[in-house]
């Protein structure tokens, strides 16, 4: 028989989409103040491989990861979902489409989680109308896709979750 054990902390990061290069420093400091100390920001990454957001936000989007210094708890994930929807909607233009789209997750040495409002058969029912999904698996010295992986996360950010996991182990070993 299995015994449980309380999981460690995780490595709290964001994917976000955006429009207008002018709203990210906004963006930026917004999430620092709740999330804390911004440790590691990604390259800014052109957003095209697929439509899906054209129509709210337009033709040329980007997409940027910041993950944060402080450790969160797993469970914390849904809320934080929750509360990336009401800043998302600060941004809102006047006739009401995004020019951010906040998704926020998480990492282990083993795999990447995302946060989804929206359920599908790769997702688990987490609370409060929130899924989380495991997009990224950790195997032979890097992260790999699964099937259903958005088909950004399958190359174009390998790297920088590689990077991200080496920063979070390291960030383990230290006394907290």
């Amino acid at each position: 028989m299995g015994t449980p054990k309380i999981h460690q902390p995780v490595k709290l990061f964001y994917g976000i989409l955006f429009n207008d290069i002018e709203t990210l420093p906004c963006v930026r400091e917004r999430l620092a103040e709740e999330h804390g100390e911004i440790d590691s920001e990604s390259e800014i990454f052109d957003f095209d491989f697929t439509g899906y957001y054209q129509k709210e936000m337009g033709e040329k989007i980007k997409r940027v990861f910041y993950s944060f210094g402080e450790l969160i708890e797993p469970e914390e994930l849904s809320h934080i979902k929750l509360k990336s929807n009401d800043l998302e909607r600060i941004y809102m233009s006047g006739d009401g489409r995004r020019n951010v789209n906040l998704d926020p997750g998480y990492l282990t040495p083993a795999k990447v989680i995302l946060a989804s409002a929206k359920d599908n058969i790769q997702r688990i029912y987490m609370n409060n109308g929130i899924y989380e999904e495991i997009t990224l698996f950790y195997k032979d010295g890097t992260f790999n896709a699964f099937e259903w992986t958005f088909p950004d996360y399958r190359q174009s950010y390998i790297p920088f979750f590689n990077a991200l996991r080496k920063k979070y182990c390291e960030q383990m070993k230290s006394p907290r």
